[in-house]
């Protein structure tokens, strides 16, 4: 039987040589945490469909990502769940809201760590939904001032960068105008680009107390089967003034954030959502796999696939291992 001259083995036998060979790397620099503000004072009610994660009050949110920068992740992301909701989700850009109070608590306590925010309207409003209702119809046009006047009020608050996930068309350009007029032209805009509407999102809609009270959300975010419609996403994103184009679900997407990384010369990220994480969690409780080689393989592959940075609840599990 003859063998040919390369055998791919060789560099397979040692560890040694698995690591001099090995094509991604995975450093704690990728991770972005997402954390969850609630109102209160010593609050941290664990999430039942997020083993490991918790609805955080401000002081103890203040504490996690202290712990979060001294692991070495560079930012976090914030999530707000307010007291009370309305049609217009006006605690989404409130003045003393609840992710605007969490700005400026973090970034007085733990100035270097970067805070990013989700700008979207589904946590604020009674309804659930992304943006202002007409009906049972969710009015797009109507929608980008309350979505720009949010991003604007974490801004103010002392936001690093914000982060639409809306799926509103021209929300990136009615941000990026409403940035700039106000004198925050150094902000960034990291866009949800080709968010889709997934069933992947459960545990975090349970978290964020954000399902829709009626219809769902497929009028505006992405049709799971369609790949060449990220590309225009995307690509209208960058022409509006997106920073960075994410990709939202990871793992159920690979070869879209592989599409987007090939097509996009901005920084691609990645949202590891809360199904994804929920899924290795039960799995992991349960016995069938190993939940921490399963979470390593996971971001690997998330990386792999072409994501510059990873949106992730094991963001500080991850990094402990990395770090040894």
């Amino acid at each position: 039987m003859l063998f040919p001259d390369y055998r791919p083995r060789r560099m397979r036998q040692s560890e040694a040589f698995r690591k001099m060979v090995r094509e991604t790397a995975l450093s704690v620099d990728d991770f972005i945490l997402p954390l969850f503000a609630v109102d209160g004072k010593g609050v941290k009610d664990p999430i039942e469909a997020m083993p490991g994660q918790y609805h955080l009050s401000i002081d103890n949110l203040v504490k996690t990502a202290g712990q979060a920068y001294d692991l070495g992740i560079p930012a976090i992301i914030l999530f707000g769940v307010p007291p009370k909701k309305d049609p217009l989700g006006t605690q989404a850009y409130a003045k003393d809201g609840i992710v605007q109070r969490a700005i400026r608590a973090v970034k007085n306590k733990v100035p270097e760590l970067a805070v990013i925010t989700d700008v979207c309207l589904c946590q604020y409003t009674d309804h659930g939904h992304c943006g202002f209702v007409d009906g049972h119809t969710v009015d797009n046009d109507a929608s980008l001032d309350l979505l720009a006047k949010t991003a604007l009020s974490h801004a103010v608050a002392g936001a690093d960068m914000v982060a639409p996930s809306d799926m509103m068309d021209g929300r990136v350009a009615e941000i990026r105008n409403t940035l700039d007029e106000n004198d925050y032209a150094q902000i960034p805009i990291m866009s949800y680009a080709a968010k889709y509407c997934s069933s992947y999102y459960g545990p975090f809609r349970q978290a964020a107390h954000s399902a829709p009270q009626f219809g769902d959300r497929r009028t505006y975010q992405m049709d799971p089967a369609n790949a060449r419609e990220a590309i225009r996403e995307a690509t209208m994103d960058v022409e509006e003034g997106a920073d960075i184009i994410m990709v939202k679900p990871a793992l159920a997407y690979l070869d879209i954030i592989c599409r987007i990384r090939d097509e996009v010369d901005l920084p691609v990220a990645a949202y590891n959502v809360s199904g994804e994480y929920s899924m290795i969690k039960a799995a992991e409780k349960m016995g069938w796999l190993d939940g921490q080689k399963v979470m390593m393989e996971t971001l690997t592959a998330i990386k792999r696939a072409g994501a510059d940075m990873i949106l992730t609840y094991f963001a500080m599990d991850a990094a402990a291992l990395i770090n040894g």
